[in-house]
């Protein structure tokens, strides 16, 4: 495999095949991410230890994403055990993933600690937190204390985006996986910045609609009522889209149509 450099308008490009491929398997692309967010949460019940274990899980989920993203582009339809992708490999693979998983609420928790030191606060008020209103939205991004971990996260982000990826698909150990990830982005860098941005307008605008609905169907009770449903629909489309970036930054990166020990 060898690094693909591509235009900076291939990053719209992702996100426009991101949407398009959730949309022809709604069900299925938001059922596979509505299954990790339910692990998520059952784990979020253990005080620690479950937020360590979930974090741990992060990299293996992103992989399982992915590889239903793949299946839905394909035309297929993506089985409910796609999401455990990671976990169907072999032993030394599925090791291997475990390591990664570790490395990254490792480095998650090293970046809170550091931003806490630089005096990082926490997130927005709950008030303003709940309100898609473009006033809410200047606030929660003048919340200065927040960029520290931010840029801290970015490196992090890096590192991590392409790594399952490589990993599970290519055989690329851990720390090779990382770097590789790091240089594909970081060449990239144009494509990746247009594609966040792009799908920062897709959830401003997407903001917008839902504050105009929630007004016209009677304000915050209603705004409550679609916003959390659409949010986790967003996130299910931005996981979707992730595969592309990945198929795209690396020459014959895209995987054979069947794993070893992915059959059924």
């Amino acid at each position: 495999m060898k690094l693909n450099i591509v235009p900076a308008r291939t990053g719209l490009t992702w996100v426009q095949l991101g949407i398009k491929t959730f949309l022809r398997q709604p069900l299925a692309m938001a059922g596979q991410f509505f299954m990790f967010m339910a692990v998520v949460s059952l784990l979020s019940v253990v005080p620690l230890l479950g937020t360590a274990i979930a974090l741990a899980l992060v990299p293996a989920a992103t992989l399982g994403l992915m590889a239903a993203s793949r299946e839905a582009h394909a035309g297929r339809f993506p089985m409910p055990v796609t999401l455990i992708s990671a976990f169907r490999a072999g032993p030394e693979r599925m090791r291997a993933m475990l390591m990664l998983g570790a490395a990254y609420a490792g480095a998650l928790l090293l970046v809170v600690l550091l931003g806490s030191l630089l005096g990082a606060g926490g997130p927005p008020p709950a008030s303003q937190a709940d309100q898609m209103t473009p006033e809410a939205l200047r606030a929660a991004f003048d919340v200065s204390s927040l960029w520290p971990i931010l840029l801290l996260y970015l490196p992090v982000l890096a590192a991590f985006w392409h790594a399952p990826a490589l990993l599970h698909w290519h055989g690329v150990s851990p720390v090779k996986s990382l770097f590789f990830s790091l240089m594909a982005c970081w060449a990239n860098k144009g494509a990746m910045l247009v594609f966040m941005a792009a799908w920062l307008v897709v959830i401003l605008l997407a903001g917008l609609v839902i504050s105009l609905i929630g007004g016209l169907l009677g304000g915050a009770a209603a705004l409550q009522v679609i916003m959390y449903p659409l949010v986790l629909l967003l996130a299910a489309m931005f996981h979707t889209s992730l595969y592309f970036t990945f198929r795209d930054s690396f020459d014959n990166a895209e995987p054979a149509q069947t794993t070893p020990g992915e059959q059924a």
